[in-house]
């Protein structure tokens, strides 16, 4: 989920405990977003093409991916960073054809469940698996979906997409956690390659910034051309 900046991103490194400390408290406050009765969980999600239920397999599918990592320490020398991933990961250059292919594929995926909260139950198991591999990593550089990244720019990337799905869900409760709030924008603004105004919100930028809708005039003006660069991830 990106869009092609050219040469206007800059670095963002994320120091390795940053990284840890923001991924365990996003898997925390994902939890604790409580398991949703049935019926919500096939309502539509913010991230459009998938109800709440295909968000959580998505969040799910990507987490035990992620496992493959943890465990996956390179003597390379990274060559993406927390914000650049995002330019260059899989699907950063997707076409519509690959999008509807994934939207597509985790929909087939959610109908294996026999109930919603099947999906529910699976996520929460996935995310304790997360935290006793994520607790081990050292500072070893981490080979993941063909980039190699310094271990705390990889953990502030699964922050982000963790804050960014939390947002997904759209429901009543607290927003995801400042730390993964902070990474989140952060890279927002890597990506776009200038700090947001600070009247932006966190959870704005975020929102903005991911395409899960659309600036208010207020916005547009305070973004000034960096609005026609959204979104970003």
């Amino acid at each position: 989920m990106a869009s092609d900046l050219g040469s206007r991103t800059v670095p963002l490194r994320v120091p390795l405990e940053d990284g840890r400390r923001a991924l365990d408290e996003a898997l925390d406050a994902l939890v604790s977003t409580g398991d949703l009765p049935d019926l919500d969980l096939l309502e539509p999600s913010r991230c459009r093409g998938w109800s709440r239920l295909e968000v959580l397999v998505h969040v799910r599918t990507g987490l035990e991916e992620m496992l493959g990592g943890c465990v996956s320490p390179s003597e390379a020398t990274p060559d993406h960073d927390a914000a650049s991933y995002w330019r260059e990961g899989p699907g950063s250059q997707s076409s519509d054809d690959d999008t509807v292919a994934a939207i597509l594929w985790t929909r087939r995926t959610a109908s294996a469940y026999r109930r919603p909260r099947g999906a529910w139950e699976h996520l929460v198991a996935t995310t304790g698996s997360v935290r006793s591999a994520t607790a081990l990593i050292g500072d070893s550089p981490v080979d993941f979906q063909g980039q190699v990244l310094a271990a705390g720019d990889f953990l502030a990337t699964w922050a982000v997409e963790l804050a960014v799905h939390h947002l997904d869900l759209d429901v009543a409760g607290p927003p995801p956690p400042p730390a993964a709030l902070r990474i989140a924008r952060a890279t927002v603004e890597a990506l776009l390659g200038t700090p947001l105004d600070e009247a932006i919100a966190d959870v704005d930028a975020v929102l903005l910034g991911s395409a899960r809708r659309r600036p208010t005039p207020q916005e547009r003006h305070l973004l000034g051309p960096l609005a026609d660069a959204m979104p970003v991830l």
